[in-house]
This record gives C-alpha cells, sequence and structure tokens, in this order.
C-alpha cells in the first residue's frame, strides 16, 4: 500500500532532525514519502514569550526553509511547508511549498493578528489553495477555521489534542466543515475511530509527528484498528496527495 507521512519535522539548526535520519525511518515502515515542517525551533525563539523577531531569526527561518526545498528537489515523494510567522512574506509562498505550518502554544510567543499583514497572509494562502496545518489555542482555532476553511483545506494535527481536544473541537462543530481535516498523528484510536464513524474517511491523514512519534509505530497503530483497505487507503496517502495536488502515480 502507498503511504505518505503527512507530519514530519525536519531541521538542522537548533535540533538534529535531518533528512538523512528520517529517510531510513520511511524506508523501514514502507513508507513512500512524506510531508516536511522546519521544527519550531528553527522558527522563533518559542520559550521566550515576549519574543518578536530579529535579522537573526529570519536568516533562520531562510534556511529551515532552504533546507526542505533541498530535500523536496532530490526526492519527488516529498512535500516542504512553509512555517509561518510574524513577519508574513507572502513572496515565500510561491518557493515551491505544498502546503502551510501554522504554530502556536499557549505560552509561546503569539501570532500578530491585529496586523493586517496577517489578513493579507491568510488571504494569500487561501487564494493559491495550499492545506494549513493549524496547531493553536482553541479559540484561535475557530477564528482560523472561520477566516480559512471554505477556501483552503485546514488540517487539525493529532485530531484535534492540541488545539483543545477533539472532543472539545467535536462539540463546537469544527469538523462538520468539509474543508476541515485532521491528522492522526499520536491521536488514540478511539478518537480515531469516532471521527471515521461520523464522518468517513475522506478528510483523516495519516502522520507520525516525528521526532515525537515514530513513522513505523504510528502506522502500526493504524494498520491494527481493522479499518477497511479502502479507507486505509485514503487515509494514508490518497487524501494528502490531493491537498498537496499530486496523486500516486506522480509521487512515484
Amino acid at each position: 500500500m502507498y503511504v505518505i507521512d503527512s507530519h514530519i519535522h525536519c531541521g538542522i539548526q537548533n535540533v538534529d532532525q535531518p533528512f538523512s535520519d528520517i529517510r531510513p525511518l520511511l524506508n523501514r515502515a514502507r513508507i513512500s514519502g512524506a510531508c516536511l515542517f522546519a521544527p519550531v525551533e528553527d522558527i522563533y525563539d518559542r520559550y521566550r514569550p515576549g519574543f518578536d523577531d530579529n535579522e537573526f531569526w529570519k536568516a533562520t527561518r531562510k534556511r529551515a526553509h532552504d533546507y526542505l526545498l533541498q530535500i523536496a528537489c532530490q526526492n519527488r515523494s516529498i512535500y516542504p511547508y512553509y512555517f509561518v510567522w510574524n513577519d508574513f512574506l507572502i513572496e515565500d509562498l510561491d518557493r515551491g511549498f505544498a502546503g502551510i505550518k501554522w504554530h502556536h502554544h499557549s505560552g509561546e510567543p503569539p501570532y500578530h493578528y491585529e496586523n493586517p499583514r496577517c489578513g493579507a497572509m491568510i488571504d494569500a494562502i487561501c487564494e493559491r489553495g495550499l492545506p494549513v496545518v493549524l496547531e493553536e489555542t482553541f479559540d484561535r482555532t475557530i477564528w482560523f477555521i472561520q477566516q480559512a476553511a471554505g477556501r483552503t483545506p485546514v488540517i487539525i494535527p493529532h485530531l484535534g489534542l492540541l488545539n483543545g481536544g477533539f472532543t472539545r473541537l467535536l462539540k463546537s462543530g469544527v469538523w462538520e466543515n468539509e474543508t476541515v481535516y485532521a491528522d492522526t498523528a499520536l491521536a488514540g484510536s478511539a478518537e480515531i475511530q469516532t471521527f471515521l464513524d461520523q464522518y468517513g474517511a475522506e478528510r483523516l491523514l495519516f502522520g507520525s509527528d516525528y521526532p515525537f512519534g515514530y513513522p513505523d509505530n504510528q502506522l502500526q497503530n493504524l494498520l491494527h484498528m481493522g479499518i477497511l483497505q479502502e479507507d486505509l487507503k485514503k487515509i494514508c496517502a490518497e487524501n494528502i496527495l490531493r491537498l498537496v495536488g499530486k496523486n500516486a502515480h506522480d509521487a512515484d
């Protein structure tokens, strides 16, 4: 079965997560490709809540994104994502990225949503149809979906574990939106099964969240759930390839 891991962190500056370590893990799990995100540590100083930005971090972000683009140039089944930060560089969206990473936890430096460039960035992402992996606080998750979902796909990682929780999102009606997707990274089998029972397999994506989860273990957890083969094909590759504008034949 063709498999794409839709959630892997890869970087070589402030963390040691080179693609040379990731490729063997994918091969061992018989996973053909992956969506790669720069680690948070290469995007902003997540341990300093008052951090804004400076030239050092701008250069660090550029190197982080250049690294992912270089990997993608050498591997047809690798899909690099652009990690947005408060400089909101719209021009970077056209450098060959397959999707967007938008990430903030409580206690970390926040996005400047009040900046007009933020709204312009969201509009530009939507105009390009780039899928957004959104990991935010619950209130900001709801706000972002109101702004973007319906105009571009929004992917909630971990089935909402770090966006306020699966059940809270379920009660809010977030999963009812047909342009809101979820990935399985580190999610429990009960949450995965509930999502499948209520919404089907068309909006669920396999992901490992490496290095926090490992591709082989996360994939085996999914395969052992007894999910129908036709649904597994959607979850493991077809859905994410559709979102990044590819198919399995293109990715080979």
